[in-house]
């Protein structure tokens, strides 16, 4: 499983950073996926990439906004959230998933969900 961390409270137009790693195993090959969901909706995509890719794909609400990036040392990989907005409150999960980019945004493509991490923007 994938842990996801560093979600918190920010303030609208504040920042945060938030890390998924996966304990004892590499990242390769996969995709890794980062997804939001609030209560009493379907789980929505936010970001994802290849771990041997450069070429992240982000959903329209993010772009612009949200980078995700790697840390090959540490196994990890990041999503830092910029100029963010109360609607960005959710709760973020990572995954993995094997699957094709045009399948990158579904959901159900991807497997190993973690713990998710609380982020809360205020307005």
């Amino acid at each position: 499983q994938l842990q996801a961390s560093g979600g918190g409270l920010v303030q609208a137009g504040g920042s945060l950073r938030l890390s998924c790693a996966r304990s004892g195993l590499s990242f390769t090959n996969y995709v890794i996926g980062w997804f939001r969901q609030t209560p009493g909706k379907e789980r929505e995509f936010v970001a994802a990439n290849r771990w041997s890719s450069t070429s992240p794909y982000y959903a329209d609400t993010v772009k612009g906004r949200f980078t995700i990036s790697k840390d090959s040392a540490r196994d990890t990989v990041y999503l830092q959230m910029n100029s963010l907005k109360p609607e960005d409150t959710a709760v973020y999960y990572c995954a993995l998933s094997r699957v094709v980019r045009s399948s990158w945004d579904d959901s159900k493509e991807y497997y190993s969900w973690g713990q998710g991490t609380l982020v809360t923007v205020s307005s």
